[in-house]
């Protein structure tokens, strides 16, 4: 208190004329005028000195207004000790006025025990007064304490109103409990609080939220149709791309004479492009300016994602042009949309035009900002680009995070820098931003790829010990790396960790370690995994079956690989190239020419062009039967007699 008590000298501006009295109007608008609040609080006290006024409840409700607006809350509960000490009861105003305060401050509880002084104070509680500590509360989102403060409202004598009733609602949603939000908009009907906007819409949300659209829709039908309770529906609808009973509700909305607005119809286009029907979000775009419905910031920027999303980059430039043609201002969200999506697309250079755009018109780059365009950079390989990103974000004052971070790793390991990538790691860790299994996975990964699987395990170890769990594509990367350098004794140690972790195995997994085995001739073993990875779900594709079809040739077991071809087609699973030049090998290694052209006839049938493997393949087996001269023509002769015999039934 003694900033309070302990005042400078007042300026004689400030002190009344001697023996002249002071108007309760003219101090509250002294005090409401002083831009600086210490100045309002000496000219407060020597009021009270001057014994020319004495101060009133208006005369503190100001002057505890101005300090709660800068969060002096000692200053604030001084005064409250002072007026009681005056005597002066603390009106609704002034008590709404500091939970406010403290609700802003991010202090429920300070705003909770300031309550509790209600009595003491010389006041009683009020629904408004409960109203304000109810929302501070679930600003908090306090709940534990919001039915005991609803309890004592009702204890008190006290009729909850519609702006109580909606913030318990509100509160109950937030909390999930739906079912008791909807019990309570009943409670509210029965003891004649009509339901406004608000209440319709918050339970709306909910039910959407929880994927209870049906309810949600019954919902609407039985109250007053309105705007935000059907926007909030279609808003659900299309989380879920539900578009066609979205599309019924702009028109049900329309039939029931309410405009639909903004909100409406850039929900569908945002829906529409992430869907990939931006064509059709065009139409809805089109509809937004006959019904005369300006599009927003928001709307532009759903059709440029979308574009970008498909690699239209052309286009969602003409959408960015369009948007400034229809006066529509672009901010830090737009620019990000933009930028996120030309460094997706691998136009870097178009990117830094609209980067240096950004900066030119007092835009602020943030971490999206240069996050995305570090990514860009290392996903083409340009490290000077990255590092120069890098530099900028630093000297503009922009503090990396953890995806930063891991982009430059990333960019790092891209250029073989692997010992700086370390490095970079060390850096996180003394930054406070501690590297996360994305970042992990990433120098994981170089090391693997650059045949330092011994280094890559020491950083798996070194994951667990920081406490960063392991995931399917850790493992898949050292099993890769690992099998590559025939070490599958280590292979078989990590395998059973991710066994005995219960770490989901994953396609990628399955494939790897299938790979693996095969290679080394256990293909039994290589069998057996595939049906788990069936028994399992997962369903095995064209990479799982060309290494144990690759196997099968090796040992000359061509009616086994040619097996596994058909196997391949009753699974849905769509052959390659690989799988048929590996077939027309084996089978040109046993001389069987003719079984080979007709593989590969069904090959080009099947729509797969062969490639050069195919061709020399075939080229050289005839060339060894027949010598160089014939070749050619032997090879010619045996296509055209195959084409008169299509089918292809084994071996």
């Amino acid at each position: 208190m003694p900033v309070v008590l302990n005042l400078n000298v007042i300026p004689e501006s400030t002190k009344c004329a001697q023996g002249l009295p002071l108007m309760e109007f003219d101090v509250v608008k002294r005090l409401k005028y002083e831009r600086d609040v210490s100045t309002a609080l000496e000219y407060f006290k020597s009021v009270a000195d001057s014994r020319a006024f004495k101060h009133t409840t208006i005369t503190y409700q100001t002057m505890i207004e101005k300090l709660g607006k800068k969060n002096q809350m000692d200053a604030v509960q001084y005064l409250l000790q002072q007026m009681k000490l005056e005597g002066l009861a603390c009106s609704e105003e002034i008590f709404v006025s500091v939970i406010n305060s403290y609700a802003r401050m991010g202090s429920a509880e300070q705003a909770l025990k300031t309550f509790y002084r209600i009595q003491d104070l010389g006041s009683q509680p009020t629904v408004k007064i409960y109203n304000h500590l109810l929302d501070a509360l679930l600003k908090e989102n306090r709940f534990n304490m919001i039915i005991p403060i609803y309890n004592n409202m009702k204890k008190d004598g006290l009729e909850p109103n519609v702006f109580t009733y909606n913030m318990l609602i509100k509160g109950l949603c937030q909390n999930g409990r739906v079912d008791a939000a909807r019990k309570l908009l009943r409670e509210m009907m029965n003891k004649g609080q009509c339901p406004d906007v608000v209440s319709y819409t918050t339970i709306v949300s909910e039910l959407c939220q929880v994927g209870q659209l049906d309810e949600a829709r019954e919902l609407t039908k039985s109250v007053a149709p309105s705007v935000p309770a059907y926007n909030a529906l279609i808003h659900g609808m299309c989380g879920e791309f539900r578009m066609r009973e979205a599309f019924c509700l702009i028109d049900e909305m329309s039939i029931k004479g309410m405009c639909p607005n903004v909100i409406t119809y850039t929900t569908i286009i945002n829906a529409l492009c992430k869907k990939g029907d931006v064509k059709v979000s065009l139409g809805v775009l089109a509809q937004m300016f006959v019904r005369g419905c300006c599009p927003n910031i928001l709307t532009f920027t759903s059709l440029m994602k979308g574009y970008l999303d498909e690699g239209r980059v052309s286009e969602a430039v003409d959408v960015w042009n369009q948007m400034h043609q229809e006066g529509c201002m672009a901010n830090i969200i737009a620019y990000n949309v933009l930028i996120h999506g030309l460094c997706r697309n691998g136009n870097m250079n178009k990117a830094m035009v609209v980067f240096e755009e950004m900066e030119r018109k007092s835009y602020i780059p943030n971490n999206k900002t240069y996050g995305a365009l570090i990514d860009g950079f290392s996903k083409v390989g340009d490290l000077e680009g990255a590092a120069m990103m890098w530099n900028k974000m630093l000297n503009s004052g922009c503090k990396p995070n953890v995806v930063i971070y891991t982009c430059m790793v990333d960019v790092l390991c891209r250029s073989c820098m692997l010992d700086q990538a370390q490095h970079l790691i060390r850096t996180m860790f003394e930054d406070n931003c501690p590297p996360n299994t994305i970042t992990f996975n990433t120098l994981i990964k170089g090391l693997c790829d650059s045949g330092r699987t011994a280094e890559a395990l020491t950083i798996l170890h070194e994951m667990k010990r920081q406490r960063c769990t392991p995931s399917s594509r850790t493992y898949n990367e050292l099993i890769d790396g690992l099998y590559k350098e025939g070490k599958m004794k280590e292979v078989s140690q990590l395998v059973n960790e991710m066994l005995e972790n219960r770490v989901d195995f994953s396609l990628v997994t399955y494939n790897t370690i299938i790979c693996a085995l095969a290679r080394n001739n256990r293909i039994k073993e290589a069998l057996l995994l595939v049906g788990k990875m069936i028994i399992r779900g997962i369903a095995p594709d064209f990479v799982t079956f060309n290494p144990i079809i690759h196997a099968y040739c090796k040992e000359g077991k061509l009616r086994l690989a040619a097996e596994f071809v058909g196997r391949m087609a009753s699974e849905n699973c769509c052959r390659d190239a690989f799988t048929y030049t590996t077939l027309i090998s084996g089978l040109c290694g046993q001389e069987r020419l003719e079984d080979s052209v007709v593989c590969l006839v069904k090959m080009v049938n099947e729509g797969i062009s062969p490639n050069v493997a195919t061709w020399n393949v075939m080229v050289r087996s005839v060339f060894e039967k027949v010598g160089f001269s014939t070749a050619i023509c032997s090879l010619d002769d045996l296509l055209g007699k195959t084409l008169i015999h299509k089918e292809f039934d084994g071996f």
